[in-house]
């Protein structure tokens, strides 16, 4: 298993500097050709993650899309999480699950892929919800969305305010999601992010995803390094 998020947690006032998390888009048709934009991405700059988040399969045709992307990312140190699904994230190899509020609970995604695999959970913009994550045993906290994006309609919306908030008083890492690109990130690095979750700012950028994946590295290393 990679791991993403060293043990014992730093403490929150020497914390590491922001990384990239990539998210997969949500439909990948021909993934042993997709396969090759995501070798790009990868090799574009530093990627702490990669989430495989595909809608509407089912569970073979998931798992054979997994066993595909995922060795690529391991390959290169990136830790591999499986969006919703803890019981497939260990029969495929991945390191661990991202889940939401409305999907396994925590208990139960624990269970499923062991004390050294990755959880993480989705908070929207609640404090709460954060809160009881974090005491649960989270690896770490989603909040967002942050930004308008046409990956998924967005129930919630978070401001760095909240950002701010958690990387104070908590060690537990923080990712920033939802529409988030080159052009808008710096707020949320500025606010203590500890990862920045992007989709379409990597795959749908007019220079391609490495170039998307070698800029957000750059603003990264001077926002944080």
């Amino acid at each position: 298993m990679i791991q993403l998020f060293p043990r014992p947690w730093r403490p929150a006032i020497s914390r590491d500097p922001c990384r990239l998390y990539l998210i997969t888009p949500s439909r990948i048709d021909k993934p042993f050709e997709w396969v090759r934009t995501l070798e790009e991405a990868l090799d574009g700059g530093d990627v702490a993650c990669l989430q495989i988040r595909l809608k509407g399969l089912d569970d073979d045709a998931l798992a054979r899309v997994v066993d595909v992307l995922r060795p690529v990312a391991q390959r290169r140190g990136v830790a591999v999480l499986l969006n919703d699904r803890p019981d497939l994230a260990f029969e495929t190899g991945c390191d661990g699950v991202h889940i939401g509020q409305s999907d396994s609970s925590y208990a139960d995604a624990r269970k499923a892929v062991g004390a050294n695999g990755i959880v993480g959970v989705t908070c929207h913009d609640s404090r709460h919800l954060a809160m009881e994550a974090g005491e649960k045993g989270a690896d770490y906290v989603a909040f967002g969305a942050f930004f308008p994006t046409t990956t998924k309609e967005p129930q919630f919306h978070a401001g760095p305010d909240l950002l701010e908030w958690w990387s104070e008083l908590f060690t537990i890492p923080c990712v920033a999601i939802g529409g988030i690109t080159t052009e808008n990130c710096r707020p949320l690095i500025e606010a203590g992010a500890d990862f920045l979750a992007v989709s379409g700012g990597i795959w749908n950028h007019p220079q391609g995803p490495a170039a998307a994946v070698k800029t957000f590295n750059w603003i990264l290393s001077g926002e944080r390094g």
